[in-house]
This record gives C-alpha cells, structure tokens and sequence, in this order.
C-alpha cells in the first residue's frame, strides 16, 4: 500500500505533475477542501497548524473538490486567488479532484479503502443524512474538509470526519504521535 500511495499520479494547482513520492518521510494530513463551504473557514486554524508543525516534518496537502453542494466551483487560479488573500495559505495544493463516487480519484480510492472507518463520531453525518444529503456508503467521504493521516512510512494511521477541526485534540494527537515517529 505504501508504494501505491507514493506512486499515484497527481497534479499541483498549477498543473504540474507530481505524486506524494516528493513527501516520503513526512507526515501527511490529506484534506479535500472547498472555497464556498460552511467549513471554509478550517483553512484558517489549516494553515496555522502547518506553520506550527511543517519544520517538524508535516506536510498539509489540499485538494479540492466540487463533490459536494458544488460548494468550489472555481478555476485553480481562482482557487489559489481565494486561499491567498482570505487565508493566507502556504500549504501545498493541488488540481481540483472528485473524491465519490465513480470518478473518484485514485488517491482517494487508496485512502479509503487503507482507512474506511472515521475516528469518532460526526454531529455532521447525522445533519447531512437528517436532510438527504448523507454519503453512499459508511466508507465515502462524508463532506468537504475531512481528513487522512498518512505516517513516515507511507500508512495511513487515521481518518478524521468534516467536523473535527485542524485544532481538535484527537487530531492534534495524531499528528504529535504520527510526527514522533520515525520511517
């Protein structure tokens, strides 16, 4: 699994091409994200958890996605223009991906099928599924803005639902645990 994940082709928001090959022995917190999102916001405590941690080792990669409520409609430049001036973000990010359904990115194919379950449970998944608007399965991402842990070595450790924030102490845990060890 280590080297799939590794090897799967993915492009930057400027269109280069690139896979998480570049990010061997780093802690990785995959998030797919949306710029017109109730959840838009978490770039903010995203980008500042990526100030705090990346001399660590820890690497936040953005994708985003229009998979859910059409909630990033816009171009890469767009999206780029929108993360810098409203968040100031500096994380890597890259070409807008689906992430469910048939479409589904090979990347995010690998994540969830490495980690199908969410740590915790989700205020949000009871929302979403109260108004129709609940996932496919049990293992499909639930919304913009959820999150995968991959460690050092390539697994991925956990999965954290929409809800729990950047700054949220079981995440926080994760990533210390995740960044303490060695590849």
């Amino acid at each position: 699994m280590t080297d799939n994940l590794y090897s799967i082709p993915v492009a930057r928001i400027d269109g280069r091409a690139a896979t998480l090959g570049e990010y061997r022995g780093k802690v990785l917190l995959v998030v797919n994200v949306a710029s017109k999102c109730g959840l838009t916001p978490q770039y903010e405590a995203l980008q500042r958890l990526y100030a705090e941690k990346r001399g660590l080792g820890l690497e936040i990669l953005g994708f985003p996605a229009n998979d859910f409520g059409r909630q990033e409609p816009g171009t890469e430049s767009e999206i780029v223009a929108f993360c810098s001036t409203n968040y100031g973000v500096e994380f890597p990010m890259f070409k807008k991906i689906t992430v469910v359904g048939p479409e589904r990115h090979p990347l995010y194919s690998a994540l969830v099928a490495a980690r199908p379950q969410h740590e915790g449970s989700s205020k949000l998944r009871e929302k979403l599924s109260a108004h129709g608007r609940g996932p496919a399965s049990a293992s499909d991402v639930l919304w913009n803005f959820e999150k995968f842990v991959v460690g050092r070595d390539g697994a991925v450790v956990a999965r954290f639902q929409p809800d729990v924030t950047p700054d949220d102490p079981r995440l926080i845990a994760v990533l210390e645990d995740a960044l303490a060890a060695r590849a």
